[in-house]
């Protein structure tokens, strides 16, 4: 009989955590029983963890991480195991991007990703084709949640997006899922260090109709670019390359409505029944 894990390209990062956190365990003197009665989890979720199953939850980490006595080290390793959960294809990505200065994003097709909310980062991998079982859903959509750690980082990132009235149009879940998406886009947009601009819908030519994109620079003040479409994706280093995104999205933003304005255009939405 085919396990449910079979198959499965499991992280490696999991199971080097699982070994640790099983070798934490043994040195304490406890069985999985015991561990799991003393932070709060059955012995099925601990047995799941150290064998690399399934990924330890922040939550997991930081009781046993008290209980075994570990002081931090496994809440060190707690981003690699939040990382893992996204698609392969966008984990160097999001490696780079939990250090940048600052991240310019412009996406005329949905909310970005470090924008969502919980209800529409599961709307969109609930609609992945072909389907994904619900787990898949809910690791995927808890990495999303962790990545928006970047809004707040201290030292700040300067970040940048834009995004296409049409995109805020769309209605990904139901009414009350965008109700929730649209205020949360008014609640993000006032941090200091957040802007966050619409493209009108209008006819006529712009240069962000080639598709979405993603320019940012790195604390050693390299600049990159970031293209995906159709879960492939494309980290660009070469200089030309990035210096015309860089350009493309500096047209964008003047042919965007400024901050003030498409607060408004989305206060607007927020109110319509």
């Amino acid at each position: 009989m085919r396990t449910r894990d079979e198959g499965r390209d499991l992280p490696g990062e999991w199971s080097a955590y699982g070994r640790l956190l099983q070798h934490l365990r043994k040195r304490a003197g406890l069985n999985q029983q015991e561990l799991g009665e003393a932070i709060g989890y059955s012995l099925e979720q601990v047995a799941s963890v150290e064998q690399g199953r399934r990924p330890a939850k922040a939550a997991f980490t930081a009781a046993a991480d008290r209980v075994l006595e570990a002081g931090g080290v496994l809440q060190v390793l707690q981003g690699e195991v939040d990382r893992a959960k996204l698609p392969k294809f966008f984990r160097n990505f999001a490696v780079i991007e939990a250090e940048v200065v600052n991240r310019f994003e412009y996406e005329p097709l949905l909310i970005p990703g470090l924008l969502q909310t919980e209800a529409y980062a599961r709307a969109v991998f609930a609609g992945h084709c072909p389907p994904l079982d619900k787990e898949i859903v809910d690791q995927l959509t808890e990495a999303r949640l962790s990545r928006q750690k970047l809004l707040e980082r201290v030292p700040m990132a300067e970040l940048s997006f834009i995004i296409t009235e049409e995109t805020l149009r769309n209605p990904v879940g139901d009414h009350d899922v965008m109700q929730g998406q649209w205020q949360h886009l008014l609640d993000v947009g006032r941090l200091r260090n957040v802007e966050v601009q619409v493209m009108p819908a209008r006819p006529g030519f712009h240069v962000g109709l080639n598709g979405p994109f993603v320019v940012l620079e790195t604390q050693d003040h390299r600049h990159l670019g970031y293209i995906e479409s159709q879960e492939a994706s494309s980290l660009v280093s070469d200089p030309a390359m990035v210096s015309a995104f860089g350009m493309r999205y500096g047209k964008l933003r003047t042919q965007a409505l400024n901050g003030v304005e498409s607060a408004r255009l989305i206060e607007r939405l927020v109110g319509e029944t």
